[in-house]
């Protein structure tokens, strides 16, 4: 059931959905070889915290870090480890879900570390731009597989392969709810898009096979071929006069 919002509450989400571009600007200037991904979870945990809110993965079906950190060929669902330590050459997506008064606001930014390969970068602009592409077909009663055909038309135009296993959602008070939003499909197929919706654009791309595997952590999921892997993620919503806005966005 998709659970439609009032402009009041979609307000109510903006200030979480700040607080994530607030997070991620922090770790953009905060990423450097030779940190580890701990550091990084510490750094969002801490002024979440400050802020008045709360980390949506921390202990969510038993994840046990605040956000995920995806290094190269981790698809998402990253662990942050102590023990796992950035290295020149390195692209992280970093994705943070800050909780404001019980509504959730839900991003994610892929980060180079340091100086990077041109395949490395490549993939990533990619990556970006389609989540561009998915933003920009949205409005009220489009399809939910006008997002994924852009975004999938892109990136195979790329080259690059976009992953099925994973999907943006619908999110409000509940961290995952309907609709489910692949980022691949037919435009014009799939629920209709309306106002009072608020959900996830996330598209991974992968440099190579689209397939995944979860490691016997439960969480991390891999590239299927060991290549690597890239995303960007925004949460967006609909207005009662139809105005689309990007809530993780100023």
């Amino acid at each position: 059931m998709i659970i439609l919002k009032s402009d009041k509450e979609i307000d109510e989400m903006k200030k979480a959905g700040l607080l994530a571009w607030e997070l991620l600007d922090l770790v953009e200037s905060f990423i450097k070889p030779g940190i580890s991904t701990q550091d990084i979870n510490n750094l969002v945990e801490e002024v979440t915290k400050k802020k008045g809110g709360r980390s949506a993965p921390l202990n969510y079906k038993g994840f046990p870090k605040s956000i995920c950190t995806s290094i190269n060929e981790v698809v998402c669902h990253g662990i942050p480890s102590p023990s796992v330590f950035l290295k020149e050459g390195d692209i992280i997506n970093v994705d943070v879900t800050p909780i404001i008064n019980n509504f959730h606001g839900d991003s994610s930014r892929t980060f180079f570390v340091g100086k990077v390969s041109e395949n490395a970068r490549r993939l990533v602009d990619c990556a970006r731009k389609c989540l561009d592409l998915g933003i920009e077909v949205v409005k009220d009663g489009a399809r939910v597989g006008d997002i994924g055909a852009v975004i999938q038309n892109y990136a195979e135009n790329c080259h690059y392969q976009v992953v099925r296993e994973f999907v943006g959602h619908g999110i409000g008070r509940i961290f995952h709810e309907d609709p489910q939003i692949p980022h691949y499909g037919k435009a014009g197929k799939g629920a209709r898009l309306s106002r009072g919706m608020v959900f996830t654009i996330e598209p991974m791309i992968n440099e190579g096979d689209w397939r995944c595997e979860i490691l016997s952590d439960g969480w991390t999921a891999v590239t299927y071929d060991g290549k690597l892997s890239a995303q960007f993620e925004h949460t967006l919503a609909i207005r009662s006069d139809g105005k689309v806005e990007i809530l993780t966005a100023p």
